[in-house]
């Protein structure tokens, strides 16, 4: 018989619920790591499954759409099922997705497994920082996100840096299988460490399937018009406007939904609007460079998997120290002057990756990266405190989930985006002309740094607002 909540309290006391912050942040560092570690394995994948880039982008892109949408579903699955079976849940699902994908025996099939594991991904993970809330109270709470914040960054450092070395010393499969690992282990913490009672946030409403469906033919209907552009132009169009349709059409059933996805009254406020559009500006810019760097430095430069993956390791460590310092600069300086000047750094950072040339050191590419991590680590803290000042305290934790799940679906249409720019970019030079490769990335890179570079406009208008605009 498994143990109930008040035994489960009983039985390991005040250090409960830092052993269920632990559980939870393993589960989603393992989510994390999922996302990035495939990165560096792209060059490889497209010359096993002889894939464009258009296609091969659908690697990361596909994940990202995947947990875009299910991040939506998260609240409900906690009300419906609880925090036991809705972690376990996901946590089978990433692992069924990471054994059977290292078994692909074809494209689509590594293609499903990736959309399997970020389905898995998006359900994660909001839940630590929901837990934060609900488990620790004022005093602790800082003290929590700041381990919980420790890990999340570390992930994406660690990630390509370990897929680096696996696949160039045991090929793309093995990728998949660093999961598996943190999944069993997870499993065992959550059989031991929750309870199957605990209830969770209040009362089950039910789930809002039309506003769903809506977002899911909106954000595949856009990403895949992108890749159809230089494909089928009026195939592209058709589904870029069906996208733009179903965009219209989600917001204004948004508006008069009782329970749905995302409460449009937030955008009331001057501030969240700015914040929202910050978010998906950026998330666009970050998650694109990020996965075009390590693809960079192996087809351009010709670097090794395990140095194209080591080179995000020195940068992942400084961003981890560099969002404890902004958090708290963030208590004196206003937050849209420290995302606006973190937004420049990471601008700053892509422009001069996309000016380097093939005497480019490895150090220099370190140093480069290590600056845009500083930009990253000013935004980090400050984008959602910028963004929810000043909101109505009935619709934080909406306000809050708003902005992940727009920052995600920045992200996806960012590493599509990329894709598509850089093989467009590829195939306008001369097959074999000397820098082609090199000439087509850095392009890429300066225009994610414009990217970038355009979300401070809206980051300088975060400006903190205590009334909606009328």
């Amino acid at each position: 018989m498994q143990p109930t909540l008040e035994q489960l309290r009983e039985r390991h006391g005040a250090r409960y619920k830092w052993l269920v912050l632990l559980t939870v942040m393993i589960g989603t560092m393992a989510s994390i790591m999922s996302s990035t570690i495939v990165n560096v394995a792209v060059p490889d994948l497209s010359h096993h499954f002889a894939l464009g880039q258009e296609r091969a982008q659908w690697v990361s892109a596909g994940f990202m759409q995947a947990m875009t949408l299910s991040m939506l579903t998260t609240p409900w699955l906690l009300l419906r099922f609880g925090l036991r079976r809705t972690y376990t849940g996901a946590v089978l699902l990433l692992l069924a997705g990471g054994v059977i994908g290292g078994f692909s025996v074809n494209y689509p099939m590594l293609l499903s497994m990736r959309v399997a594991e970020g389905l898995a991904a998006g359900i994660l993970q909001p839940i630590p920082s929901i837990v934060v809330f609900r488990a620790f109270d004022n005093k602790q709470r800082g003290t929590a996100m700041g381990i919980f914040g420790f890990g999340v960054v570390l992930a994406p450092a660690i990630g390509p840096s370990l897929g680096g070395f696996l696949v160039e010393h045991f090929g793309w499969r093995s990728i998949f299988f660093v999961v598996v690992p943190f999944c069993l282990v997870v499993l065992v913490m959550v059989r031991r460490l929750l309870a199957v009672n605990s209830p969770f946030m209040g009362e089950a409403k039910a789930l809002d399937w039309k506003g769903l469906a809506l977002a899911t033919v909106c954000i595949t209907s856009l990403l895949n018009g992108l890749v159809q552009l230089h494909h089928d132009l009026a195939r592209a169009l058709g589904l870029l406007a069906i996208g733009a349709a179903t965009l219209a059409g989600f917001v204004a059933y948004q508006r008069r939904a009782e329970h749905g996805l995302l409460n449009m009254g937030l955008f009331r406020y001057r501030q969240f609007a700015m914040g929202a559009m910050v978010a998906f500006i950026y998330g666009a810019g970050l998650f694109g460079s990020t996965y075009l760097l390590p693809v960079y430095m192996q087809m351009a430069l010709n670097y090794a998997p395990s140095q194209a993956g080591l080179v995000l390791l020195p940068a992942g460590i400084v961003l981890a120290v560099t969002i404890v310092f902004a958090g708290r600069l963030s208590d004196w300086v206003a937050p849209n002057v420290l995302v606006s000047i973190g937004l420049f750094l990471l601008a700053l950072s892509l422009g001069l990756m996309g000016l380097g040339t093939i005497a480019s050191g490895y150090a220099t590419l370190i140093a480069l990266a290590i600056l845009g991590r500083i930009g990253l680590g000013f935004v980090l803290p400050s984008l959602s405190l910028g963004s929810m000042r000043g909101v109505d305290a009935s619709l934080i934790a909406q306000g809050a989930s708003a902005i992940n799940f727009l920052r995600q679906l920045g992200g996806a249409i960012g590493v599509s985006l990329v894709g598509i720019v850089l093989e467009w970019r590829l195939s306008l030079y001369p097959a074999g002309a000397p820098g082609v490769s090199l000439r087509a990335f850095n392009e890429t890179f300066l225009l994610v740094a414009l990217i970038c570079a355009s979300a401070i406009l809206a980051a300088w208008r975060m400006m903190p607002v205590h009334h909606p605009a009328e």
